[in-house]
């Protein structure tokens, strides 16, 4: 048997503990990781990624359903964008050659990283944060729903659409454009604007799996023990993750990814 199957759940392991431990931007490092440890393409290593953070993304939203704090209406909305261009970016990965992927996988992570290092260290240092005006989704006060209106839906439908696009070809979750975006756009409480990422995720990355099963591009026996892997270590990192410092965490997990962007671009440039 290919060793590629005994190391694939410990990936899994080390992607899910940094799921639970940063939340679901800690998924956007499985494709990295199969690229440098597996040696796969980014094409390759995308569907198996994605098959992951569906699977521990679905639970994490069934978990912020049953507590009642997903928005599924606004999960929804932003997921079917999505799915419409989840495909298109698994179709366009296809066609370009890996090294082109690598370098725009690198500039993501790098870009995502270093939005972290500065929300980390305003978080240490209690900086307040700059003043904005209000969000166009806006929770109804009486009865806790958002109020829907033109802006509110152009805001959700466009970042939906880039989560789905960038999942499609890249393999990430999108969680690093839903968060920001839910609040930037509503004014929904931390733990909702998670949980509903999580919604959003579970069915964006779910259809990027469906899509690429049905093209022939999903290797199941990597896959499942990779995603199972994934699910374990996130139970495991959610329980670690209550006694650690979100901010220093944080800090630290955008270090590594920092240090994996420059990997990734250096190996992306060397396979010009």
């Amino acid at each position: 048997m290919d060793y590629s199957t005994f190391i694939s759940p410990a990936l899994g392991i080390i992607v899910g503990l940094l799921m639970g431990l940063t939340g679901a931007g800690g998924g956007i490092l499985s494709v990295p990781l199969l690229v440098f440890v597996l040696h796969m393409p980014v094409a390759q290593a995308a569907p198996i990624s994605l098959s992951a953070i569906a699977l521990s993304a679905g639970v994490g939203a069934l978990l912020g359903l049953k507590n009642k704090i997903l928005r599924y209406k606004a999960a929804g909305f932003m997921a079917i964008f999505g799915l419409i261009l989840s495909p298109l970016g698994l179709w366009i990965a296809q066609k370009v050659p890996n090294a082109p992927l690598l370098i725009l996988f690198s500039c993501t992570l790098f870009f995502v990283s270093t939005r972290l290092l500065l929300q980390a260290r305003r978080e240490m240092l209690r900086l307040p944060d700059p003043e904005r005006k209000p969000p166009p989704c806006l929770l109804h006060p009486e009865i806790g729903k958002l109020r829907w209106n033109l802006p509110c839906a152009r805001s959700l439908m466009f970042s939906g659409s880039l989560a789905g696009f960038l999942s499609g070809l890249l393999g990430v979750g999108g969680g690093f454009v839903i968060v920001p975006a839910l609040k930037r756009y509503t004014d929904l409480p931390v733990q909702s604007i998670v949980a509903t990422s999580l919604g959003v995720l579970a069915l964006i990355s779910t259809g990027g799996v469906i899509f690429s099963a049905i093209s022939g591009n999903f290797d199941l026996s990597l896959a499942a023990p990779f995603s199972i892997g994934a699910l374990t270590g996130l139970l495991l990192g959610r329980e670690i993750g209550k006694k650690i410092s979100g901010p220093r965490l944080q800090q630290i997990f955008a270090l590594l990814a920092l240090a994996v962007a420059i990997s990734l671009g250096i190996k992306g440039i060397l396979a010009l």
